[in-house]
């Protein structure tokens, strides 16, 4: 699930991506035989399951009586719950570890996984900053150099945080200069942070703590006084569970106590506002991006640093499309927007003249999907997608096309930040069967040249990779990347994992993981479809899978299914799917409303009640995209397909292995328990239903090595199991 963070994040994002970067090669010794029929058979009795009571709750939804008998389960801190929980994971991991490929299936991923990996460098001052990871480490560590050949100084090191790598660094703003490191950290996979300040040059913290922040970066002052931030009051009931209303955007004074920042902009008539905080690289002024949920529309509002006492100025009030601050020359501001432009275009407003007939067009709208834009050496370094796949164009600050960026093949690019002033810039590009690689890009020359290449023992050339295009229920031509081990035989016996997302204007693009290309050295095919609800083709597409439209998306997954089926890579006692968050919305809807079609689901974090996820957390931001129950019409939508609501008893429902972790307060634990204990009442099947409950761990990011690798190992193993691979 995509939290809606308005302001510049250095993330580890690149390193550990939850759902994508999660995989690499596996050769246990033969290439996988397949049985000719499914191997979830006969393997798991009906009173194998514990005992969960059924409870008398029932809603009334616009006349609608809806039982909830599960409603207990929301409870994570109830000792039924915690004998629940134990029991539920005692059956699970009873049955993973008793699968023979396990052990070596988790010895190869962690093999594999010992490479050396790095993040993208950027630079503050004279100092660059780059992540690295030596292999195995279970959280990756800040480094730092003033030229980019000399040797790395660490500057933070989060594994000596924890014994057991469960602190993660989730956010760093370096300050103007590079002398300044605002951090912050996240326990237990939380999305809660607690933001320090550090010394780059002695390494040592100072005394800055502040607590209660979510979804928030740090933007420094021109003069490195202090930042800005956002963030809540302090919840008065369950942080973990507590809804998260009234975020609030602080400016934080180096040196004095959290309970003395001064309150910069909130409103208190606006509950559920999200707020960032951008300082402009000339430091004349802080851009407030204002956001409602996860809905891609956003407002900008601005406050003119020069002047103390300035009010805010609502410059973009109208929340009529999406507007991403790029950067200025003094009062004119750039902005990426898709305001009737649904693939996005590049504008200018001179905010002394900010009337609407005053706004140019920079970069017009193009046939691909604008992705993100930034402004480096006075250019603009623009990142599309065409048909799921990275391209980059840099154009002037006229709008001049200048050239185009080359890269080796078909894959993904992210990076290109920088200064206005910098004339170079880094990036990594990546593709299934290509490890990230980081290049430095001088933008006078247009040339790259490799930063740092990872050695992976594999050989790329042992896979292939291509696109097709199929059709969905509607008519709708939807792309997909396939790859796997060459010499593949169409024959409808290959296992075959579809993975999806399809939602929150997020795009699947192809991305390198030691956890997939294991899968395909067992002989497994990856497929990855770009759904609709996602940002592959623009807003327009993004709207395609959208409340009301939600279903497209089951129906796109459900299509993909087919197309593998009927195109013999695969066949249903071979086919598994997986998602994670949304994703394991997705794989809920389809594995309830087309149980026969499919071996294997594997539903990761999912959001499976539909008709009280808006009561948790920060549930009530995702109202935008699916709607909420509160709405008759858009009850009606989501009671059609909420996974939960529809599982059907008496249903032979395929091998399931439900995942989610206790610390997960984005999408909350209890939408997995309720689903995992109604299925399992309802499964007429042999087949295992099972729930796989991670402790001390949260919705993904920040996930140390150790778990990640032990996730992956059961995920392959189960699916090894139950659709009769042969190893």
């Amino acid at each position: 699930m995509r939290s809606n963070i308005p302001t510049r994040l250095i993330t580890l994002s690149c390193l550990v991506s939850f759902g994508l970067l999660i995989g690499v090669s596996l050769n246990l010794g033969t290439r996988a035989q397949n049985s000719t029929t499914g191997g979830s058979q006969q393997m798991m009795k009906k009173n194998s399951y514990p005992t969960a009571k059924k409870g008398e709750q029932v809603d009334d939804y616009h006349g609608v009586k809806v039982a909830d008998p599960y409603r207990w389960l929301e409870d994570l801190d109830s000792d039924e719950t915690r004998n629940w929980v134990e029991a539920e994971n005692k059956l699970t991991f009873g049955f993973l570890e008793a699968i023979p490929a396990r052990a070596a299936i988790k010895d190869r991923l962690t093999k594999l996984w010992n490479f050396e990996k790095f993040g993208v460098p950027f630079k503050e001052g004279s100092r660059h900053f780059y992540y690295r990871n030596s292999g195995l480490q279970n959280q990756s560590v800040l480094y730092t150099v003033t030229s980019v050949t000399d040797e790395p100084r660490m500057v933070l090191d989060p594994n000596t945080l924890s014994a057991d790598g469960t602190v993660a660094l989730s956010g760093i703003q370096v300050s103007n200069g590079g002398n300044l490191l605002a951090y912050s950290l996240s326990a237990s996979g939380s999305d809660w942070q607690e933001w320090k300040v550090r010394d780059v040059e002695t390494g040592k913290d100072l005394s800055d703590d502040l607590k209660w922040v979510k979804f928030s970066g740090a933007s420094w002052t021109h003069d490195n006084s202090g930042f800005f931030y956002s963030r809540y009051n302090k919840p008065e009931s369950d942080s973990l569970k507590a809804t998260n209303y009234f975020q609030k955007v602080y400016f934080h004074k180096l040196g004095t106590p959290q309970d003395r920042d001064e309150l910069v902009y909130e409103r208190p008539d606006q509950k559920d506002w999200l707020f960032g905080g951008q300082v402009t690289e000339d430091g004349d002024y802080l851009i407030i991006p204002v956001s409602q949920g996860t809905d891609s529309k956003t407002r900008v509002y601005y406050k003119d640093l020069r002047s103390k006492d300035s009010a805010v100025v609502k410059l973009l009030d109208d929340f009529d499309a999406a507007y991403t601050f790029i950067g200025n020359d003094g009062p004119r501001f750039w902005f990426q927007t898709d305001l009737q432009s649904p693939r996005g275009k590049i504008i200018e407003i001179d905010i002394t003249k900010p009337a609407r007939e005053n706004w140019r067009v920079l970069v017009p709208e193009s046939k691909e999907a604008l992705q993100s834009t930034t402004l480096v050496n006075h250019k603009f370094i623009l990142n599309y997608l065409k048909d799921a796949y990275t391209q980059v164009r840099i154009h002037d600050t006229t709008g001049k096309l200048l050239n185009e960026v080359e890269f080796p093949g078909i894959g993904t690019a992210d990076g290109f930040t920088g200064k206005a002033t910098d004339t170079e810039t880094f990036y990594s590009f990546t593709g299934f069967t290509t490890p990230t690689t980081i290049y430095r890009y001088d933008t006078n020359t247009g040339k790259s040249t490799i930063f740092r290449q990872p050695k992976v023992d594999f050989n790329p050339g042992d896979f292939e990779t291509k696109q097709v295009f199929y059709s969905s229920k509607d008519g709708t031509k939807v792309p997909m990347f396939l790859t796997y081990k060459k010499g593949l035989k169409l024959d409808g016996n290959n296992p075959t994992y579809l993975y999806g997302y399809g939602g929150f204007d997020v795009s699947l693009s192809p991305a390198f993981s030691i956890g997939n290309l294991v899968w395909m050295e067992m002989g497994g095919v990856y497929a990855q479809p770009s759904l609709r609800g996602g940002a592959e083709y623009g807003e327009d597409w993004h709207q395609a899978g959208m409340k009301l439209k939600k279903q497209n998306v089951f129906d796109d997954f459900v299509a993909a299914a087919e197309w593998l089926i009927k195109n013999k890579y695969t066949s249903t006692p071979k086919l598994s799917i997986g998602g994670g968050s949304n994703g394991g919305l997705l794989v809920g809807a389809a594995l309830t409303q087309r149980p026969d079609l499919f071996g294997a689901a594997v539903p990761a974090v999912g959001v499976m009640d539909m008709l009280r996820f808006q009561k948790f957390t920060i549930g009530w931001a995702w109202v935008s995209d699916y709607g909420s129950s509160e709405n008759a019409d858009e009850f009606k939508a989501l009671y059609a397909y909420s996974p939960l609501h529809n599982i059907k008893p008496g249903t032979s429902y395929p091998a399931t292995l439900v995942t989610t972790a206790d610390h997960d307060d984005r999408v909350w634990p209890g939408h997995s328990f309720k689903f995992a204990a109604t299925l399992q009442e309802a499964q007429a099947g042999a087949a295992p239903i099972l729930i796989r409950i991670e402790t001390k761990a949260g919705h993904g990011a920040g996930k140390p090595t150790t778990k990640v690798i032990e996730e992956i190992a059961d995920r392959w193993a189960f699916l090894v199991k139950t659709l009769g691979v042969k190893t």
